[in-house]
């Protein structure tokens, strides 16, 4: 069962996964029911990597690891994130979108988006005829990926319970992996899938390595658009007046995990350059007021 539609399942995957994201985005709109949205992107990408790996057929050792890696993955976050919108009701991305054809309809075209282009590391290597004897590569992927779902799952859980916790509403996460990171959760995920890139590597041959794309791609969208920014504004507007808040925002790495104590002590220059600091993310800071 080597080819279907093409060598590499392409085109498979992309019309599953639109197919797939489609029906929820139908059911979202019809039903004004908007709990099914990351449920159905994290089961998404469990549907491609089992499939490839079953139409393929060759069950190569590199293959089922890096399909179970993918399983667990979404199986942990899909059960996160409906647990977690069933305990707090409307998902608030889709205030302005329940009702807006169109403002939905790209919002799921980009969910489409996502979920193919991150899976192309594992969607690339089921369906490879390769199988090299394992690598250096292999071991350092799967270790990063145990890094990322850990500080992922970790920080997820820690948020969660800062924030269902009474005397903590109103405030900001900075407990636990929080102290050190504004976005950890964010860099366990980033850092899982990069990992799937690297235990990858062994099999790629010419263009296949443009399966870079995938944590590529994630790391521009958590970085630059649905991620880090946009958290980033909406906990300026709640808490940018609140003196703890700035210093916790100035002394606190926003996404890799850093001590205050190393992070707080380095040039700007060098947060921005390399640490991700960009001056966007306090573009919605109120304005400091003179001293005197």
């Amino acid at each position: 069962m080597g080819t279907v539609i093409d060598s590499h399942f392409l085109a498979l995957t992309a019309i599953v996964t639109v197919g797939y994201q489609l029906m929820f985005f139908i059911v979202t709109f019809l039903l004004k029911f908007d709990k099914v949205t990351d449920f159905a992107g994290s089961t998404n990408f469990i549907i491609i990597a089992v499939l490839t790996l079953v139409l393929k057929g060759s069950w190569h050792f590199r293959q089922v690891v890096l399909t179970l890696l993918v399983v667990v993955w979404g199986v942990r976050l899909g059960l996160f994130l409906v647990m977690r919108i069933l305990q707090w009701g409307e998902d608030r991305r889709f205030d302005e979108m329940r009702s807006n054809f169109g403002k939905l309809a790209v919002f799921w075209i980009f969910q489409a988006v996502w979920v193919w282009t991150v899976s192309l590391p594992v969607t690339v290597v089921n369906a490879s005829d390769r199988d090299p004897p394992l690598q250096a590569q292999d071991i350092i992927g799967w270790i990063m990926w145990s890094v990322g779902v850990i500080v992922e799952a970790t920080a997820d859980q820690q948020k969660l319970t800062f924030k269902n916790a009474p005397e903590n509403r109103g405030k900001w996460c900075n407990v636990g992996l929080w102290k050190y990171s504004r976005h950890p959760n964010y860099f366990g995920e980033i850092f899982l899938w990069w990992g799937i890139m690297v235990a990858s590597t062994p099999v790629l041959e010419g263009a296949e390595w443009l399966v870079i794309l995938g944590p590529v791609f994630l790391t521009l969208l958590l970085l630059f658009v649905s991620g880090i920014p946009l958290l980033e504004a909406s906990a300026d507007k709640k808490f940018g007046s609140v003196a703890g808040y700035r210093l916790y925002k100035k002394s606190t790495s926003p996404l890799i995990l850093l001590p205050l104590v190393v992070y707080g002590n380095l040039p700007s220059w060098f947060k921005t350059a390399f640490l991700f600091e960009f001056p966007f993310y306090s573009g919605h800071l109120p304005q400091e007021g003179p001293s005197w």
